[in-house]
Order: structure tokens, then C-alpha cells, then sequence
């Protein structure tokens, strides 16, 4: 069977339940006897949960992680989304992580970092690059930029926080360059190991164009870095090695959406590990990810074109399939990596204002805890928004 498009003409902005209620009746009336493809095909209320916008006036929500334990000022449940942006709009410069509980429904700032900091090359812009242990420990990428764009890009790092917000640790180095991608992990509570994409090598500002294509230019220079990080009991995580699992993904600068490159990371129970790449258009696979001692490449092809528009971040249903955000449209699509086959798509974010309809507003993903639906950020609105059955 090919892949589905369900697409919505008008959506209401902002509404408890969308227009997605619709396929309610257009399946009941049509494809009674025929059983849903997949988990999206049986989501349809989308409600808008809370701004994601803080005090300080920091925009462009990126990561969208769900608490795994409770620790310090994180309730179990919780949603963390951090901002790439500041109040001024300019990109690679948001410094602030902000907390909803989905029991009180209210949203507190988890974090402010500062936005000079010495101890991170080039400063602070936090990426889709962010992650909570079971420990409380939070680990978050930042891509920084002066001006918003890459061309004053520094290398960036990964900031260590406590479960009360506070900044503990700060990682850097040669392997380090542009945290961008979601990260995948595998958490024992005494160790875990962290996969996280890297964008930044080598990457020009936005003026540098290719000359065949009036684009700026691409560069196959971007990589995943897998990191082993040792937790004692009561102290800061420690970073025990780095391996490059993964190279060659395409890069480039933008001056809309700031750079494109490997972005959804998401770790079989096989030890497979997914990747996301945007420019490609394509999801490859990484084998033998949590082990493997060299680079993979960019990995075997699981699926391409299609359905997917520029895919981002990646998130597990229960069934171990994936769900992927498009960063050119509005959608978000299902995936069967085992078949390599896409499955569905749904237009959760149908903004006018952007064309192709939802164009550069979607970013993170997270599985609700009960698994009966997702969470995700609209960029237009500043928002996040919880999808369920």
C-alpha cells in the first residue's frame, strides 16, 4: 500500500482540536473495515499547551525532550524545550530552557545560561542537541553565532547542567563543532552513552555560494560523534571517550534557518542507530552504533524522498516505528525502518504564512509518556503542542 497524505485545508491556529477531528468522520464513513496503517494514522487532536517563550524574551523553540525521573525542579513528565534564538531574533543566541508540567500546566524557566561564556567557543546558542538522564543530569548542545547567521559561527560545545539548572561541565574539543541533531541515548544510570550530530565543520556564512547553483555551497564534512559518559554517584557526569560512528552528511549555511545538516538521531534496540539528513532528503541507518570502533559513512539508505521534506528529528512509536518532522513543510511523517517504508503523513502545521504551508516550523519531537501521542513545538507561534489518539 503507498504511503498516505492527509493534508487539511484550513486549520484552526491555536485550537484545543484542530481540523484533524475531521479524518474522525471521513474514516468511519469510509474505511470502516480497513485497520489504521500506523500509530499517526490514529492521532487527531492537536492542543496547544503553553508558550515556550521566557521572560527574557528568547524565541524559535528547537529541542523537545520529556522528563524520565524526577530531580531538583523537574517533575517526572515534564517537557523541556530550549530556544535557539534571542529576543532580537538572531540565531545560535538563545541562552534559556524552559519547564512544563503537563499536571499543573504551567511553564517555569528551567535555565538561563550566559551568553558569553568562555568556557564554550564562540558562546551560547542552544540547539536541538538536548537530553535529560535518569541521574537529573541535563546535557544540551550549543551552535552560537554574534549575528545571527554563520558566518560568526564558533565551534560550539556541550553544557553540562544539574537538575536545578545550573551549569557544572562544559565539553569541547576537536570532535565538538556544531551540536545540531536530537540526540539518541542509551541511559544505564551509572553510564550512558550519547549520540549527537556535528554541522559546524568547516562551514562558511551564508554569503559563500556554489557558484552551479546560487545556493551556499554544501559540504560533506558533517559527522555523528558517539560520547561514553561515566556518572558517579553525586557528582557531574564525566566524559569518558568520543568516537566518530558516522561522516560525510551534507552540510550547509542558510541564512533563513541559520545551517541544514544532520539532525534526527534515533537508537534501535538492535543497536542500529537512524540518522536524518536534510540536504539528502534521506534517513540512513548507522550498524552497530553503540560498538563499532570506526565510522560507518553516512550509513545504508532506509528511505528517501517521498513523503519527506528536509526530515529533522526523529521519535520511537510504540510499534518501533518512526515518526520524522519535516523542516520544509508543516508534516510530520511515519516511517517502518525494519521495511524501509513510509507509511503516513500528517499536516500538523498548516501556517499560510510560510509556503510550502508549516515551512521551517517544526523542530523537536517527543512520545508522550503513556505512548498515546507526541509532543512537538510550532516555531511560527512560539508554542508547544501535545498530539493524542
Amino acid at each position: 500500500m503507498p504511503p498516505a497524505l492527509l493534508t487539511f485545508p484550513t486549520l484552526l491556529r491555536g485550537a484545543s482540536v484542530c481540523a484533524c477531528v475531521l479524518l474522525a468522520g471521513l474514516t468511519a464513513a469510509g474505511a470502516g473495515a480497513e485497520p489504521a496503517r500506523g500509530f499517526l494514522e490514529t492521532v487527531r487532536r492537536h492542543a496547544t499547551l503553553a508558550s515556550t517563550i521566557p521572560d527574557n524574551g528568547d524565541v524559535n523553540p528547537y529541542a523537545v525532550i520529556v522528563a524520565p525521573a524526577s530531580a531538583g525542579k523537574i517533575r517526572q513528565g515534564d517537557v523541556l524545550i530550549d530556544n535557539f534564538n534571542n529576543i532580537s531574533n538572531l540565531q545560535g543566541t538563545g541562552t534559556t530552557i524552559v519547564d512544563y508540567n503537563p499536571t499543573t500546566k504551567e511553564t517555569t524557566l528551567f535555565a538561563q545560561i550566559p551568553q558569553k561564556l568562555t568556557q564554550c567557543p564562540g558562546g551560547v546558542g542552544l540547539s536541538t542537541a538536548m537530553t535529560l538522564l535518569k541521574s537529573g543530569w541535563l546535557i544540551v548542545g550549543s551552535t552560537p553565532s554574534t549575528d545571527g547567521t554563520t558566518r560568526t559561527k564558533g565551534d560550539g560545545c556541550l553544557l553540562v547542567l544539574d537538575a536545578e539548572g545550573q551549569l557544572v561541565a562544559t565539553w569541547s574539543g576537536p570532535t565538538i563543532n556544531g551540536p545540531w541533531g536530537n540526540m539518541a541515548v542509551k541511559d544505564e544510570g551509572d553510564r550512558a552513552t550519547l549520540f549527537v550530530s556535528m554541522a559546524g565543520f568547516g562551514l562558511p556564512g551564508p554569503d559563500v555560494l556554489d557558484p552551479a547553483t546560487g545556493y551556499p555551497v554544501i559540504m560533506r564534512k558533517a559527522t555523528v560523534l558517539r560520547l561514553e559518559v561515566r556518572i558517579p554517584d553525586g557528582k557531574p557526569p564525566e566524559l569518558v571517550s568520543q568516537t566518530v560512528v558516522a561522516d560525510g552528511f551534507a552540510q550547509r549555511a542558510d541564512r533563513d534557518n541559520f545551517l541544514f545538516g544532520p539532525t534526527g538521531e534515533a537508537l534501535d534496540e538492535d543497536g542500529t542507530l537512524y540518522v536524518t539528513d536534510g540536504l539528502d532528503n534521506v534517513i540512513t541507518a548507522i550498524p552497530d552504533a553503540l560498538t563499532r570502533k570506526d565510522s560507518a559513512g553516512t550509513g545504508r539508505v532506509v528511505t528517501k524522498d517521498g513523503l519527506l521534506a528536509w526530515p529533522l528529528a526523529l521519535a520511537w512509536t510504540p510499534e518501533r516505528h518512526l515518526l520524522v518532522t519535516n523542516g520544509k513543510n508543516g508534516q510530520v511523517v511515519e516511517v517502518d525502518p525494519k521495511a524501509g517504508r513510509q507509511i503516513y503523513a500528517q499536516w500538523i502545521d498548516n501556517d499560510q504564512a510560510q509556503s510550502p504551508p508549516g515551512n521551517g516550523d517544526l523542530f523537536g519531537i517527543a512520545l508522550t509518556p503513556d505512548g498515546k501521542g507526541f509532543y512537538y513545538v510550532e516555531d511560527d507561534m512560539n508554542t508547544l503542542v501535545r498530539a493524542s489518539r
